[in-house]
């Protein structure tokens, strides 16, 4: 009896290993493609992760002489100090404001883009098309910005000169308020709308052409075809694209909006980062500035999970 049990106990103690190594085995054979994440996981680690310990600071009164963890705790006080001034409410509607124009114009035309250039049949056209709409995405900030200013100068701008063709006087774009919004969204949008285009044309690429080929023996036309196999094709991934969106509607790119802002126009381009900016960085008001970036990305998350719990439980399609 006893020599049965040491035999038993010596199965088990073999077959723990095997089953540890059969678990393990898939990994081990792919070892070359996980060393390669190595990278990337580092990446994050180190300047994405580590440095949210000093999110603290936004619930302290930051004293650089007595560090993060040494500077007094004061709670909720910065953002109390936020939600009661004059800016709040400002910061919020421009933010907001220019988000949402963006998401309206900015979304749908890649889309729109996308289909049309799925619908050309001349490669040499195709190609030429994608090229020139490509191409703005690789102009830095600083170049696109400078290019609004020159075409629209009052004195020299081309936009201005061919209004006046027209009859019409010419317009200081840059220094009113009501034309920032209009200017940052639009030129964003032709910046960015062929390179955005490019997910959509590799769903557009994964359609089955059967569902074509049933449709035209139907007598679906091209743009019934389009209506009823093409956007249905890439639905998914204008749902995922539009969940991602809208988790950082309240991300405002902060570069964009500093280089084209002035005192002029600030009633309508003064958003949550460059007032983050000013006042963390010009007012060294870094407990401040770092309440308000909280808050920001706090919004953030809440859209997030808000948006894909709701694309979940209309089209089972979401993120998680």
């Amino acid at each position: 009896m006893q020599h049965q049990h040491q035999a038993h106990g010596a199965v088990r103690r073999e077959a723990r290993p095997s089953r540890l190594r059969k678990s393990l085995l898939p990994y081990l054979r792919n070892w070359q493609l996980y060393v390669l994440l190595i990278p990337v996981i580092a990446y994050f680690v180190i300047f994405e992760y580590t440095p949210m310990y000093g999110v603290q600071i936004a619930f302290k009164d930051f004293i650089a002489k007595k560090g993060i963890w040494g500077s007094p705790w004061v709670g909720f006080k910065h953002f109390q100090r936020f939600f009661d001034s004059y800016f709040f409410w400002r910061l919020l509607k421009n933010t907001l404001g220019i988000s949402l124009y963006q998401l309206v114009v900015g979304f749908p035309v890649p889309i729109l883009l996308a289909l049309m250039i799925n619908e050309v049949r001349q490669a040499k056209f195709r190609k030429f098309v994608q090229t020139v709409t490509y191409a703005p995405h690789f102009l830095s900030t600083v170049v696109l910005v400078g290019l609004i200013f020159i075409f629209l100068n009052p004195n020299t701008g081309l936009v201005n000169h061919f209004l006046e063709l027209f009859g019409l006087k010419s317009i200081s774009f840059m220094i009113e308020a009501g034309w920032f919004k209009t200017i940052y969204v639009f030129s964003g949008v032709w910046q960015q709308m062929g390179w955005s285009s490019i997910i959509y044309l590799a769903a557009l690429s994964g359609i089955d052409p059967q569902q074509h080929e049933a449709a035209k023996v139907d007598g679906a036309n091209r743009l019934q075809r389009i209506w009823h196999v093409n956007i249905p094709g890439i639905l998914p991934t204008i749902v995922i694209l539009l969940i991602l969106q809208m988790g950082s509607l309240m991300g405002v790119g902060f570069e964009k909006v500093f280089l084209m802002q002035n005192n002029l126009n600030m009633d309508s381009s003064d958003v949550i980062s460059t007032y983050v900016y000013r006042s963390g960085i010009l007012g060294a008001q870094y407990s401040f500035s770092a309440a308000v970036g909280l808050f920001n990305s706090v919004v953030n998350f809440i859209l997030l999970i808000s948006v894909n719990f709701i694309s979940r439980r209309l089209n089972e399609t979401s993120l998680w």
